[in-house]
């Protein structure tokens, strides 16, 4: 009888360890996937999976759907925004003015920010005489890209009004749903994109600050 009870006991015991092994391993896996780097990726389909249903526009066909590729709206998830529109081959030229102006640390360190991201084809319209006197000219660059920010992740129910942005002056978003236009001439083509610190909409022409 003495024996049959330890048996039971020890039966118990070993149930309990299996158990809590179990445990151990369950918390080691959570913790794996909320590991920042590569296990993020494998993590990300279930959070880029919303921000792609949230993201609106035409142009949003031409951002990279593999999760991997640094320029899909998964990986622009992951990062603040300098390093996000560095991924996108919408915002090649952006990313190069940006860079001039030595704004990339100011943009990755904000807070809470939305950005109007003009793309490639926006600065293109520019002539490019111009556009070299702009790339060459720091204080007016910065200028033009800090036009560019407003303080806070506007939601597309918060985008539509009038915001102070970075550099000073204001800039006024009209519209609703999925149309929007920023003063009046540029549009947004890929809206309510995210990254880690800032709501991004891609615009097609170039905001130039009234002052």
């Amino acid at each position: 009888m003495r024996l049959t009870k330890a048996s039971a006991l020890a039966a118990a015991a070993l149930f309990t360890v299996s158990l809590s092994a179990c445990g151990s391993d369950d918390t080691a896996g959570d913790a794996d996937t909320a590991a920042p780097a590569p296990t993020m990726t494998s993590a990300a389909p279930s959070m880029p999976a919303s921000d792609m249903m949230a993201t609106f526009g035409a142009g949003c066909a031409a951002v990279p759907a593999d999760a991997s590729n640094p320029g899909s709206f998964q990986a622009m998830a992951q990062v603040p925004v300098a390093t996000a529109a560095s991924g996108n081959p919408l915002l090649s030229t952006l990313v190069t003015a940006v860079k001039t102006a030595g704004l990339v640390d100011s943009l990755n360190t904000a807070s809470e920010v939305t950005v109007f991201a003009p793309t490639n084809d926006a600065f293109g319209k520019i002539p490019e005489a111009d556009l070299k006197k702009v790339l060459a000219d720091k204080k007016t660059l910065t200028s033009i890209l800090t036009y560019h920010v407003v303080p806070g992740k506007l939601s597309p129910e918060q985008v539509a009004g009038t915001h102070k942005t970075l550099q000073g002056d204001s800039l006024t978003v009209a519209g609703s749903g999925e149309e929007f236009k920023v003063d009046g001439a540029s549009s947004v083509v890929c809206g309510n994109v995210q990254t880690a610190n800032a709501t991004v909409y891609i615009v097609d022409s170039v905001l130039m600050p009234k002052s």
